[in-house]
């Protein structure tokens, strides 16, 4: 298989990474309830780290639901989409550090490192939505985080992920009909 079939291949293959996208929705609820709680400032974001810990438990989930085998080998390109979800982890550390320095822009700065992390998978998956939302994402937050609250800005991010969602499944729908 050329660059090309890989790629259409784990696009339809993996439905466009859209358990990890479903999993994000809830993520992003559990962080708008917590930001909406009357507890101290670290409180919340620490608890806003931890509402990030059932992401792969929630997205072994919805793959089940909507049949996808997240751990298939069957394509090489795999390898490539767990190394640009790793990546994130090396940006958590600016977030980590929010968390100390500026606090009360903890979750606008998790929402752009959220963001932007998923501009790789529009290459991958050969979406343009991935493209649009990953851009889309990190602005947002910048600019809704300078202006409203965090629980704002974690709103906006639960509804752009649902439509996201909405979004990618056609996509895949899509790409199965051709």
């Amino acid at each position: 298989m050329n660059i090309e079939e890989l790629r259409n291949d784990i696009a339809i293959e993996q439905k466009k990474g859209l358990p990890f996208i479903l999993a994000s929705v809830i993520i992003w609820t559990l962080i708008l309830i917590v930001t909406c709680l009357t507890l101290p400032l670290r409180t919340k974001n620490l608890l806003v780290f931890c509402c990030s810990c059932p992401l792969m438990p929630l997205a072994i989930l919805a793959s089940k639901i909507i049949k996808v085998d997240l751990f298939s080998k069957k394509n090489p390109l795999g390898n490539l989409g767990l190394l640009f979800t790793l990546n994130q982890f090396l940006y958590i550390l600016i977030v980590m550090w929010v968390f100390s320095a500026v606090p009360e822009k903890m979750v606008m700065v998790y929402g752009m490192v959220f963001g932007a992390h998923l501009l790789p998978y529009s290459w991958l998956y050969k979406s343009v939505a991935y493209r649009v939302v990953a851009i889309f994402l990190p602005i947002m937050a910048l600019i809704v985080g300078h202006i409203f609250s965090s629980s704002i800005l974690a709103g906006i991010f639960v509804v752009t992920e649902i439509i996201f969602s909405i979004v990618l499944a056609l996509e895949v729908k899509k790409m199965e009909r051709v």
